[in-house]
């Protein structure tokens, strides 16, 4: 039985039409000030007609994979967080897993809205360390802009469609490497702050997001805190040893408190949010492939990553790279 779960790659993945302020100012009761201000968004990218959940999470697998230096024959599952499967059933990760040629794995989806990816991570990361797995494909992949109210300007402007992708290894080295916890929350009396109005089963609902965005701003603030507080001490660890903060990329104000509460200077804070706006569960993923790939976070590095999501959900991962 190993030891620990190491992440061994990392992927992304965005569509290639880009969306500006502007662009939606022109549609909409909004500007680009009104928009950065409150949020720090900047543009994001948008599903073109031919990107799913399912081909944009194998763009960013097969990265992830590529980058591990791993084949399909040696992932043994498939976990997919997303809150737009494309389907309601076969699970997208399925799909990810045929399209990757994946033949000798399990594959499931899972569903806590932005906080999905860590669910997933913390998932991996358990079956790995009971021996189930070697190597798990971990995958965020959402397109937002399918369900979302383009005449609500309070909601539209937010979000932004992508992929990201970790693999996590089994490792018996005794480096201090790997994850080292996940911690994870949900509290679902607070529900209705954000959700879809609808579903298969509810045809005749919108079938759009709705937030009550004031409501999960405080909650996200408060509960981030706690979920950061929660890793750290479970490793008698203090904020000054955190090298980097890879954060839910949902606003740039909850990032920035985030950041502060942990001490750390904005660039050892990843944020994405700005040119990728909030891509739920992708955004995790992305944030970290980004800053992985240019050079920012090295081997060795102690990493925080933590998200808030409907449900509500929310939780934190801690990782030595």
């Amino acid at each position: 039985m190993a030891k620990h779960s190491l992440l061994s790659g990392f992927g992304g993945y965005l569509p290639d039409r880009v969306v500006t302020n502007a662009e939606l100012a022109a549609q909409l009761d909004t500007s680009d000030e009104w928009i950065r201000t409150r949020t720090g968004i900047t543009r994001r990218h948008l599903a073109g007609p031919n990107d799913t959940a399912a081909s944009m999470g194998a763009q960013a697998g097969r990265r992830a994979m590529e980058y591990a230096g791993l084949t399909p024959d040696d992932i043994d599952a498939v976990l997919l967080a997303t809150a737009t499967p494309d389907q309601a059933f076969p699970a997208t990760a399925v799909r990810v897993q045929a399209e990757l040629g994946i033949k000798h794995a399990f594959a499931f989806d899972i569903a806590a809205a932005c906080s999905g990816f860590i669910y997933a991570l913390a998932t991996a990361d358990a079956f790995v360390r009971a021996g189930q797995a070697r190597n798990v494909l971990v995958i965020g992949s959402e397109v937002y802009s399918r369900i979302l109210d383009w005449s609500d300007r309070g909601t539209c402007v937010l979000f932004g469609d992508g992929a990201g992708a970790v693999v996590l290894s089994a490792s018996d080295a005794d480096d201090g490497r790997g994850i080292l916890s996940t911690h994870l929350h949900s509290d679902g009396t607070l529900g209705d702050l954000l959700y879809v109005d609808g579903a298969v089963g509810q045809p005749e609902k919108s079938g759009h997001l709705r937030m009550s965005g004031r409501d999960v701003f405080r909650h996200a603030v408060s509960k981030l805190s706690s979920s950061v507080d929660e890793a750290l001490q479970a490793h008698g660890l203090s904020y000054e040893d955190v090298d980097w903060l890879v954060p839910h990329q949902a606003n740039i104000r909850i990032i920035e408190g985030v950041g502060k509460k942990l001490r750390l200077p904005p660039e050892r804070v990843v944020v994405t949010v700005d040119r990728h706006a909030n891509t739920s569960a992708a955004s995790v993923p992305l944030a970290l492939d980004e800053a992985v790939r240019d050079g920012r976070i090295r081997k060795g590095d102690l990493v925080l990553m933590e998200a808030l999501g409907g449900g509500l959900t929310w939780g934190s991962a801690l990782a030595r790279l």
